[in-house]
């Protein structure tokens, strides 16, 4: 027989690598597309690579953004796998809740993607490819970032159907990862606006001064 144990079970195993491998994933992956849409807006890196076609060096990264969120939620629902359940977490109330927070999160992303279109969605700015005017309806009417939080939201959800207390913690992992990205994309994507608004004001106070002299 084996002995009995009077420790308590572990909330989280920080001995399995498949944790290890889910929160590398999630840091990379805004880091990521970050990092290369800046490269992208600075040196067109992109668009020299998809021979001059901007849109379709932007098609290309959504494609790889959507691809690399694939394998980031297969590693964490298998990391989810390989954690100890807790007593608190299962049951048919965190079972609903969960669900609940899934479908509202994917109410946020899929909104957000459908009001943005696929180039205002995966950083079409950073190539050049500006929105004419700010979306205010909804999801943006909820909150300023639906994509990011409407994905932590699932992230949270998928922890609780699981019953898993390490999805909480790569949950906050998710939460502190967007919260940081936005640090750096809502201040550069402003710069970037507020750059078209100023080339259009200068052009527009040259044709006002041409008239003039007409």
């Amino acid at each position: 027989m084996a002995p009995f144990s009077t420790q308590p079970t572990s909330l989280v195993d920080f001995d399995q690598k498949s944790l290890l491998i889910s929160a590398i994933s999630i840091a990379f992956n805004p880091t990521f597309w970050n990092i290369v849409a800046r490269q992208e807006y600075h040196n067109k890196t992109l668009t020299r690579l998809f021979g001059g076609r901007s849109q379709t060096a932007c098609y290309g990264l959504a494609a790889t953004i959507f691809s690399l969120g694939l394998v980031r939620d297969f590693l964490y629902e298998r990391a989810l796998r390989h954690q100890p359940s807790h007593p608190a977490l299962e049951g048919q109330l965190p079972t609903l809740a969960g669900y609940a927070l899934l479908a509202a999160g994917n109410i946020l992303v899929i909104s957000s993607t459908w009001a943005l279109g696929i180039t205002g969605t995966f950083l079409g700015d950073y190539f050049g490819i500006l929105q004419e005017k700010m979306v205010t309806g909804f999801p943006f009417n909820v909150t300023d970032a639906p994509m990011y939080y409407g994905s932590t939201m699932s992230f949270l959800g998928t922890s609780l159907i699981y019953g898993k207390p390490a999805g909480l913690l790569l949950t906050f992992e998710v939460l502190v990862v967007y919260l940081v990205a936005l640090r750096f994309e809502n201040p550069f994507t402003g710069a970037i606006y507020a750059k078209r608004d100023r080339e259009r004001a200068a052009a527009a106070g040259k044709k006002v001064e041409g008239k003039k002299e007409l």
